[in-house]
């Protein structure tokens, strides 16, 4: 072909890509954030150890906003009989389904306990319930635990594991011995420690909620009208 002719050819093509035609993406931004948010990073033993934290921090904290809003509405229901089949946190829904996602078993522990399976030797400094710190640790190459202070912060509580004929009624008191014959939970004030909670990750569950929590957030535009 000619070059004259191949030029004539080219030149509709040409005219049809001015720069004004040109359609520019407007979400670069967005797209950028996304792209670095699955780019594979790599996670170093820290990151995983701090990621611990958080997750057994979450799972913890659910189970004891979970339990609280059981327990008040069962207690309104039907007295200590109706709340005492479910001070089990880690049974609860939300708690469970928590848990699950992170592969983690959560569990209770304390030197008086009201459950036996529940009894262990705890140092003072454990239970601090000022100690903000978290115990983290990595006993096994994919495994991880995470332990805190477990405090009695709510009055309602008190309902089960205050003072019996004070805080809890003779008649509550023989329900719960009927049930836990071992019983060692009573007489605790507010504020104290009743013991500490044990959470126990799977590696895979840890290293995603690392990925999940460290993910950039893209900022929500606000309208101009």
């Amino acid at each position: 072909m000619r070059p004259l002719l191949r030029f004539a050819l080219l030149l509709p093509l040409l005219s049809a890509c001015r720069p004004d035609q040109v359609q520019h993406l407007s979400n670069t931004k967005e797209l950028a954030v996304e792209a670095a948010n699955w780019e594979v990073k790599r996670i170093m033993p820290k990151d995983l150890l701090r990621a611990t934290r958080w997750a057994g921090d979450s799972l913890t904290r659910t189970a004891e906003r979970e339990l609280r809003t059981v327990l008040a509405q069962k207690l309104q229901e039907g007295g200590v009989a109706a709340a005492l089949p479910y001070c089990r946190p880690e049974t609860l829904p939300a708690t469970d389904s928590l848990a699950k996602v992170l592969q983690a078993t959560l569990s209770r522990a304390s030197t008086r306990p009201r459950n036996p399976t529940h009894q262990a030797t705890l140092t003072a400094a454990e239970q601090n319930p000022a100690d903000t710190t978290r115990r983290v640790a990595r006993p096994g190459t994919e495994l991880f635990t995470y332990q805190r202070p477990l405090v009695l912060q709510d009055k309602m509580c008190l309902r089960c594991h205050g003072t019996v004929g004070q805080d809890i009624p003779a008649a509550d008191y023989a329900l719960i011995r009927n049930q836990y014959p071992q019983d060692q939970a009573t007489g605790y004030q507010l504020g104290q420690p009743m013991g500490v909670w044990r959470v126990s990750l799977q590696r895979a569950g840890v290293a995603e909620h690392w990925t999940m929590k460290t993910r950039k957030v893209m900022k929500k535009r606000t309208p101009l009208f």
